[in-house]
């Protein structure tokens, strides 16, 4: 069960960070401004989200699923440290 558990958590991890590089993509091809302020400034990303939903709406589901695999296999884990 815990091999299955790791196997979620990698899947999940993949899923998010492709989720993440497309968010990226969008916040940049929107401006270059947009796209620094959600890699250094705290929230920016959220203002962004709300403001570009139709653009920025799909990357961020891709990421919310990547974080479900996550807790799926960090509950099927069972010990944490």
């Amino acid at each position: 069960m815990e091999t299955l558990g790791i196997v979620f958590l990698v899947i999940g991890g993949l899923i998010s960070l492709a989720g993440g590089i497309m968010f990226l993509i969008v916040t940049f091809q929107e401006s270059v401004i947009w796209g620094l302020a959600c890699l250094f400034v705290p929230f920016a990303a959220f203002v962004f989200l709300f403001m570009h939903w139709d653009k920025a709406g799909k990357p961020f589901l891709i990421q919310l699923a990547g974080g479900a695999f996550l807790v799926v296999g960090i509950m099927m884990g069972g010990k944490i440290g």
